[in-house]
């Protein structure tokens, strides 16, 4: 089921719309503005993963490894704009 990023050509604002089969009926229209001229847009991704263990990758994302009940635990603080 993939989910595609649409951007309205009229007001800029974004909309991921997931699609669940390919003869699925789905609404193409600005939730803001109420157009149907939308676009398809590349999805930005926001992560980073350092090659492994402690240490910093050149994106800013930063790993640290630690013992934990399960053994060894990884984690990631990833730079960017929360949501």
């Amino acid at each position: 089921m993939p989910i595609y990023e649409f951007q309205c050509a009229d007001c800029s604002e974004k909309k991921e719309i997931l699609f669940r089969s390919s003869d699925e009926k789905v609404e193409m229209k600005c939730e803001k503005c109420g157009s149907e001229n939308l676009q398809r847009v590349l999805s930005s991704t926001n992560f980073a993963v350092s090659g492994g263990g402690s240490g910093s990758s050149p994106s800013g994302a930063t790993a640290s490894t630690h013992k934990c009940s399960g053994g060894s635990c990884t984690t990631y603080d990833i730079p960017g704009p929360s949501r």
